[in-house]
């Protein structure tokens, strides 16, 4: 086994789930699971997904060998040797739906569909809420980031205090897609073709005798790429004086220094007063770096005090999530085959947001062609008749009394395919895709939605055949 290999990257129970439906016969029946999340993270009024390619690339390389195998075996389940023997010859034959990366997304919607062998969608499901679940999580978060921030540009500093190395690399992808402009984890860069970003070390002034020697040394060193780290003894009298002299010092060589970095101290003062000094000494095109747990709500406010600051470091904050740590995506089942047809399913739960939404389901994004803008997400079953154009009812399927009809709109279907009969049916976007399509959602919801604060609550809306059939089978169950 390599640690590439990530077919065990899996609970024990979905072996387990396995290894019942092979001993009872049903793992070749078909079932159809739905990937969504419950409640939006931060308190805001979307989430951003992300973590499609992490999905393709797993199940792409799903394979049981000798090693996996043997581990299984010494489990004190006691798997049948012919159990082992069907997973030696695993390959995931279904289908899978997924909402574009990028794509805003909301609570309850589902943004992918499995429709697989049951003894294969149990294997995956586990994987896939991990990818998904941090992925979305981090560009989210980047997204309220990107939002306060507006046109400054953004770097992202995690590397350091991510929950370990593969946190690190997807949660810097994901930031990028979310619209931060680059890293400083050369790792992902080369992966995913993401700029690399970094200035220097307070080691490196501190090993120097004095701080304008580290300066001017660090200068020489990379003349093209002068970012200077101003706050290690003192900002104001020291650091910033002796950054100016070194960027008139290359100035004089031809060459021009990039920024200066502040990391401590009261940023809102700091900035101001660096960029004072800056400009009375001429370099009014060197920037200024601000970083030191930085996060949305940080920055909101330096801005709004003012804050001289061009571009925004952000690290832990952003990379762990800190705030609310877990986006909370489940993977429901949604329907079973039986006597040769899907039939719906339902799970019910004292928690109201707990119970599950019936049936096979396509989920569309329904535009006004007046505005230009999103009414609502549509949930409607796979059967029904297809959107035409004719007049939509929208209601709230908690409130159904609250309702509308749309007659001038275009329906975006959300959920593409990406699997089917096991096979590759989608081509990867690259990144710089991935932005534009984001950049391009942004444009189709009113700011309302849109904003840090109490945002408003955008529409989840269901057919009046799907909040139909949940009704039955609620009072079915009840009886």
């Amino acid at each position: 086994m390599t640690y590439d290999n990530l077919t065990l990257h899996t609970d024990k129970y979905q072996i387990n789930m396995m290894y019942a439906h092979w001993k009872q016969g049903t793992g070749g029946h078909r079932a159809v699971f739905d990937v969504y999340f419950r409640k939006l993270p931060f308190g805001n009024g979307f989430a951003v997904f992300a973590g499609l390619e992490r999905v393709v690339r797993y199940i792409q390389g799903l394979s049981f060998g000798e090693e996996e195998l043997a581990y299984l075996a010494g489990q004190e389940e006691a798997y049948e040797q012919a159990f082992l023997e069907e997973l030696r010859t695993f390959k995931f034959s279904g289908d899978l739906f997924a909402v574009p990366e990028g794509t805003l997304v909301f609570p309850g919607e589902p943004i992918m569909r499995v429709e697989a062998p049951v003894f294969q969608a149990h294997l995956i499901e586990t994987a896939v809420l991990n990818f998904v679940n941090y992925q979305t999580l981090i560009a989210t978060k980047a997204a309220r980031i990107k939002g306060v921030a507006g046109n400054d540009s953004l770097l992202e500093f995690g590397t350091r205090r991510a929950q370990e190395g593969d946190a690190a690399i997807w949660g810097a992808r994901a930031a990028y897609v979310a619209g931060f402009d680059a890293t400083s984890n050369l790792r992902a860069g080369m992966l995913f073709d993401i700029p690399v970003k970094g200035t220097h070390a307070h080691a490196w002034v501190q090993f120097h005798d004095d701080e304008q020697e580290a300066f001017d040394r660090y200068a020489d060193s990379l003349p093209d790429g002068v970012t200077l780290l101003v706050d290690t003894y003192d900002t104001l009298r020291k650091g910033i004086p002796h950054a100016i002299a070194t960027g008139l010092a290359l100035r004089d060589r031809g060459k021009e220094m990039k920024g200066i970095r502040l990391d401590s101290g009261d940023l809102a003062y700091l900035s101001k007063q660096a960029r004072r000094m800056l400009d009375e000494a001429g370099l009014h095109d060197v920037k200024i770096v601000a970083s030191n747990d930085l996060d949305e709500n940080i920055i909101f406010n330096l801005k709004a005090q003012g804050a001289a600051i061009d571009i925004w470091g952000v690290g832990t904050q952003l990379i762990t999530a800190a705030d609310h740590p877990a986006l909370g995506g489940v993977y429901k089942l949604a329907a079973r085959e039986k006597n040769g047809a899907y039939e719906p399913v339902i799970k019910i739960s004292s928690n109201p947001e707990k119970v599950t939404t019936p049936g096979v389901k396509e989920v569309y994004r329904i535009i006004n062609k007046s505005t230009g803008k999103a009414e609502a997400d549509y949930m409607m079953l796979k059967n029904e008749r297809a959107i035409d154009g004719t007049p939509l009812k929208l209601f709230d399927p908690v409130h159904p009394y609250l309702r509308k009809i749309v007659e001038n709109y275009k329906a975006y279907p959300l959920l593409q395919p990406v699997f089917q009969d096991g096979e590759l049916a989608y081509t990867l976007p690259s990144l710089d895709e991935i932005r534009a399509n984001h950049r391009e959602q942004l444009e189709l919801f009113w700011p309302e939605y849109m904003r840090k604060l109490n945002p408003e609550k955008y529409p989840i809306d269901l057919s009046e055949e799907v909040w139909q059939l949940k009704q039955d089978l609620l009072q079915k169950h009840r009886a």
